[in-house]
C-alpha cells in the first residue's frame, strides 16, 4: 500500500516544478523556467467568467457562465452588463461560453456567441425543454454596451433532456477562415461522439452564416451532418489556431484520466469513448484500449488530469522566452499549463500558479504581450502576468 501512495504521488508531480514565487507564498513576482513575471489582478467583479475576445482599442468581451456579457476596459473597469445578450440554459456546467470576435469585426462589429441553450418547442432539434450547445451571431452596438441583430445560427442537435453537463463550446477561426465550434459528448450518452448523425462530441465547421462547408470531410456521406469536421471527442473546451503552422489545436476533458491534446485532422476519429486513457469517476473501465484502427491519437495525455479549458499560443513581444508557446488554463489540478513547441510538436512542460489552487478558465494574450487569465470563481478576476520590472 506504502509502494502504491508513493507511486501515485510520483505520477501527480508535474513535468517542470521550476515555476515557484520570488520568495514567500504570495509574493507577486514568479521566477519560471523562460521568464520572470509579476502577478496581479486586473479585474474582478465578474462571476465564473468562462470566454473572453480582445477588441482591436483594448478592452475585452467577457462572458459570465450564468448569461452576462460585459465589457473591460483596458484600466480593467467591468462595465454594467450588456443588453440583448440571449437568454440561455445557466445549470450545472452550461449558460453563456465562449465569445469570439469575427474576422472582419473592424468593419462590421460582429461577434460569435455559444451557449448552453433550452429547446422551447418539439422540432428536429429535439424534444421541448431538451438542452443542447448553440453558435450564435449579434453585432456589438457603436457604444457597446449592446448586443444588435441577434441570430441563432447552428444547434448541436439533437436536443439532451436530461444531463446540463459537456457542452463543450469553444470557438476559433482557422487559417481558412471558416468558424470551428467544439461540442460535448453531453455526458449520457456517450457513444453520440461517434455518431456522424449527431452534432455532439464534434469540432464543426461552418460559415459566418452556420452553413456547413461544401469541402468538409463528410458533407457528401449519406446520413451524416455537413458540418462535422472531426469527431470522437468527449468535452473539447479548448480550440486554438497556432499561428506559425496553420493547424488547429484542441484540449479535452478526460474522464478519470487521460485529458488530452490533439492536433485536428479533417474527418479524424480521435476515439472516445471506444479508446480512452482514462477510466469512469468511480474506477470501473470505459474501454480496454488506448488507441486502436482508424483512431487519431493525442500529442499529449494527462493522467492525472488537468481539466483544460481555455488555451492560447503565446505571440506577443513582452516575454521572448515564451515565444511558440501554448499555455493551457487548467482547472484542476488548478493553474496554468505552459508547453514549449516546435512547430506541431511538444517539447516540454511547465506548470506556472499551481502553488495558487486557482482554478482558470481561460487564458488569452494582450496586445502588449501580457498573459491574462480567467479565474473560474463566483468572484471571478483576470489576472494579468506581465514582466517583473
Amino acid at each position: 500500500m506504502i509502494r502504491r501512495i508513493l507511486a501515485l504521488a510520483i505520477l501527480a508531480l508535474p513535468l517542470s516544478v521550476a515555476a515557484q514565487p520570488a520568495s514567500a507564498q504570495g509574493d507577486s513576482v514568479v521566477r519560471s523556467e523562460r521568464a520572470t513575471f509579476r502577478i496581479t489582478t486586473f479585474a474582478t467583479g465578474l462571476e465564473r467568467p468562462w470566454g473572453a475576445a480582445l477588441l482591436p482599442d483594448g478592452r475585452l468581451l467577457v462572458t459570465e457562465r450564468p448569461g452576462r456579457l460585459r465589457l473591460v476596459g483596458r484600466d480593467g473597469a467591468v462595465s454594467r452588463p450588456l443588453a440583448g445578450v440571449p437568454q440561455v440554459e445557466a445549470a450545472s456546467q452550461g449558460g453563456l461560453l465562449d465569445v469570439a470576435l469575427s474576422p472582419d469585426f473592424q468593419t462590421n462589429r460582429e461577434i460569435f456567441l455559444c451557449a448552453a441553450t433550452l429547446v422551447q418547442s418539439g422540432s428536429a432539434a429535439g424534444a421541448q425543454g431538451g438542452a443542447l450547445t448553440r453558435l450564435i451571431r449579434a453585432r456589438l452596438s457603436d457604444d457597446a454596451s449592446a448586443l444588435e441583430a441577434v441570430t441563432p445560427l447552428l444547434d448541436a442537435s439533437p436536443a439532451q433532456s436530461s444531463g446540463r453537463q459537456h457542452y463543450g463550446c469553444r470557438i476559433a477561426f482557422g487559417a481558412d477562415g471558416r468558424l470551428y465550434l467544439s461540442t460535448g459528448d453531453r455526458n449520457v450518452d456517450r457513444m453520440r461522439s461517434q455518431r456522424l448523425d449527431d452534432l455532439a462530441g464534434k469540432v464543426l465547421r461552418v460559415d459566418r452564416e452556420g452553413r456547413p462547408q461544401r469541402d468538409n470531410p463528410f458533407a457528401d456521406r449519406q446520413g451524416a451532418r455537413g458540418e462535422v469536421f472531426t469527431y470522437g471527442h468527449r468535452n473539447p473546451q479548448s480550440l486554438a489556431l497556432n499561428p506559425w503552422t496553420g493547424s488547429l489545436w484542441q484540449a479535452e476533458h478526460g474522464p478519470r484520466g487521460g485529458d488530452e491534446l490533439n492536433i485536428l485532422r479533417p474527418g479524424a476519429n480521435y476515439g472516445w469513448p471506444v479508446v480512452t486513457h482514462g477510466v469512469n469517476y468511480s474506477g470501473t473501465v470505459i474501454s480496454e484500449q488506448k488507441t486502436g484502427p482508424g483512431i487519431t491519437d493525442p500529442i499529449r495525455v494527462w493522467t492525472p488530469v488537468i481539466s483544460p479549458s481555455g488555451i492560447a499560443f503565446y505571440d506577443g513581444q513582452a516575454f521572448p522566452g515564451w515565444q511558440r508557446s501554448l499555455f493551457i488554463a487548467a482547472l484542476n489540478q488548478p493553474g496554468l499549463v505552459r508547453l514549449t513547441t516546435e512547430g506541431d510538436r511538444v517539447t516540454g512542460e511547465e506548470r506556472l500558479l499551481f502553488d495558487r489552487r486557482i482554478r482558470m478558465r481561460d487564458v488569452l494574450v494582450a496586445q502588449d504581450g501580457a498573459v491574462l487569465v480567467l479565474t473560474d470563481e463566483a468572484q471571478g478576476r483576470i489576472l494579468r502576468l506581465a514582466p517583473a520590472e
